[in-house]
């Protein structure tokens, strides 16, 4: 797992909270997993003295058993422990995991030494956060994580990554961009705003959510998009979009999208090729009308949409053209279709 997702933030909070009303507290992290697995590695859970828990790992059954280890006092009393679950398929089958599935499991009892606070307090800063956590002592320490970082875990310590992993930039401050921007932050993305109209950037109010200065070309050019780092055209002014396309497809940005009707989308792409220079291959990067085609009208549909893509972009899923049942209607006219 190349980050945390918002989930796991909330049982990082959680533990917190616990912590301070004076709770035992143990943290499970996902280290390692083989064949089918409910959640993906770096996923967290966290069960208490009492037997209340928060976040998930599996089905339940995983969480069963970690609730009375915790209930009992037999799991990481001393220091941290490594578990394996679903070896086998009977036992894959007991706790909930697809036949032949396997999950190890990293435990920790929750101290001040775990450094939970500090953790919290930089990602409220947006940073990434590398956790260091010593399998003898429990021992934990804090640094930046780099853009290569990921979960490490061997006879030593355990490595984590915490923080957004994917940045998502998007042009115009329009009201699609602010249910995009706020769904968006719920999958964990780092939000960058674009938009040098005064009107639009003056009103811009998602908390989270940071406005950047400047002309989107120069915007895109200083960002650097790399392949966790998405680009979304959202204004409808060729002024604007174009520039912003016209630097995101000669990046490395993994998906890079733009609103507008297909017969825009065609205009579009005459323009950027005959004004700019850009290749076929390079054209063929956007996804234009942005977003899987569902017959999306509004702009919350529109940018759960959006969202739904950049998901299917992010695993390497490719989501076939929808077929319309009898009745349904597209929007020649719409930003979408």
């Amino acid at each position: 797992m190349d980050g945390m997702d918002n989930v796991d933030l909330q049982v990082l909070k959680t533990v917190r909270d616990w912590q301070m009303a004076g709770h035992r507290v143990v943290l499970a992290t996902v280290a390692r997993t083989w064949g089918s697995a409910p959640r993906p590695v770096g996923s967290v859970v966290a069960v208490r003295d009492d037997g209340q828990i928060t976040g998930s790992v599996s089905g339940g059954c995983i969480e069963d058993d970690l609730i009375e280890r915790v209930r009992a006092g037999r799991v990481a009393a001393l220091h941290p422990e490594v578990v394996r679950y679903g070896v086998g398929a009977e036992e894959a089958q007991r706790v909930g995991l697809p036949c032949g599935g396997t999950m190890e499991l990293v435990l920790e009892t929750v101290t001040r030494a775990s450094a939970i606070d500090a953790l919290l307090a930089c990602l409220a800063q947006g940073e990434r956060v590398l956790r260091t956590l010593t399998l003898a002592d429990g021992a934990v320490s804090l640094s930046t994580a780099g853009p290569g970082d990921v979960l490490q875990l061997d006879e030593v310590q355990l490595v984590t990554t915490h923080g957004p992993s994917y940045r998502l930039l998007l042009i115009g401050a329009g009201q699609l961009t602010q249910y995009l921007a706020t769904m968006a932050q719920a999958l964990d993305y780092e939000l960058l705003i674009c938009d040098p109209r005064e009107e639009y950037a003056r009103t811009w109010a998602v908390p989270g959510a940071r406005l950047l200065p400047g002309m989107p070309d120069d915007v895109v050019r200083e960002l650097a998009p790399d392949a966790h780092t998405a680009v979304i055209a959202l204004t409808h002014d060729p002024k604007l979009d174009d520039l912003a396309l016209m630097e995101a497809l000669d990046s490395h940005a993994f998906y890079v999208g733009a609103i507008g009707s297909w017969a825009n989308q065609r205009k579009r792409r005459q323009r950027l090729q005959e004004h700019f220079g850009l290749s076929d291959a390079a054209l063929d990067r956007l996804h234009g009308p942005v977003g899987l085609k569902n017959g999306a009208r509004t702009p919350p549909e529109i940018a759960v949409s959006i969202l739904a893509e950049l998901t299917a972009v992010r695993y390497r899923y490719r989501i076939p053209a929808p077929v319309p049942l009898d009745g349904a209607q597209g929007v020649e006219a719409g930003c979408q279709v």
